[in-house]
């Protein structure tokens, strides 16, 4: 049983972003970068995919920098994976693009019998590429999973809708599973881990090695802004009526949303 799990490197939340001067993106200089968080949950459920069949390869798929990228694919592997790919590349790929690179991996290594993703990275938040993979490799697949289960070839999966509802499915055979916040708890990487992750297998591509090149790159962001300054709070003295009096006449006269 081979088991996929495509990640991404992402900033640390705590980590201070700054813009670049001609506002291009991001200025990379000084950031923190670490494993995806939502793909934390996916490396989780595939190891656990794996020990509740007692046995298989979970193998971790990334597209990004080498120079930095490897190091998220080694705390994947510390975590318990197998082994480890990169598609190496300098220039961010759009979502199409990643999915594409991801599925040409995915096909050069053999059948899988099982791709987790985490639902979406924290730093684009589009939700995108675990739709697109599957469709580029013609599965079934189902988002913002919760619950996942496997038994005899068939998973079944429970995932979050609109409205705060549940909806239950049943796959059979291989499928694209993006994995949502409460699908399990990560383990850490012990010490032993981080150890046999230094000697595990990390194989290196390139886009040109999958047939891809990023002038193929169909969305293109420019002019990047950080968010505005949030205003002052405005403190509101006086009784219980006067408090009332002063809101409402706030609410009309400078937010004008009355």
């Amino acid at each position: 049983m081979r088991i996929f799990v495509c990640i991404k490197q992402v900033p640390d939340t705590e980590t201070k972003i700054k813009l670049k001067a001609d506002q291009s993106s991001i200025e990379e200089s000084g950031i923190k970068w670490i494993v995806n968080p939502y793909d934390e949950f996916a490396i989780e459920e595939a190891l656990k995919l794996k020990e509740a069949v007692g046995q298989g390869q979970v193998t971790l798929v990334s597209v990004g920098p080498k120079a930095r990228v490897v190091d998220a694919l080694r705390t994947g592997l510390a975590m318990g994976a197998d082994d480890a790919l990169i598609v190496d590349t300098s220039t961010p790929l759009d979502n199409l693009l990643t999915a594409q690179s991801l599925a040409a991996v995915i096909k050069s290594e053999g059948p899988p019998a099982m791709i987790f993703l985490g639902r979406q990275s924290i730093d684009m938040g589009v939700s995108a590429t675990g739709p697109m993979l599957a469709e580029v490799l013609g599965l079934p697949h189902a988002s913002l999973v919760s619950k996942f289960s496997h038994e005899e070839g068939v998973s079944r999966i429970e995932r979050e809708v609109e409205g705060g509802s549940k909806e239950v499915l049943e796959i059979t055979g291989p499928a694209v599973i993006t994995a949502n916040k409460g699908l399990n708890t990560p383990r850490y990487a012990s010490l032993p881990g981080i150890m046999k992750a230094k000697k595990k297998p990390l194989k290196e591509m390139s886009l040109a090695d999958l047939g891809f090149n990023s002038e193929q790159n169909k969305v293109h962001l420019t002019n990047f802004k950080m968010p505005p300054e949030k205003p002052p709070v405005k403190m509101i003295s006086g009784e219980a009526n006067q408090q009332a009096q002063e809101l409402v006449k706030a609410l009309r006269e400078e937010a004008k949303v009355l």
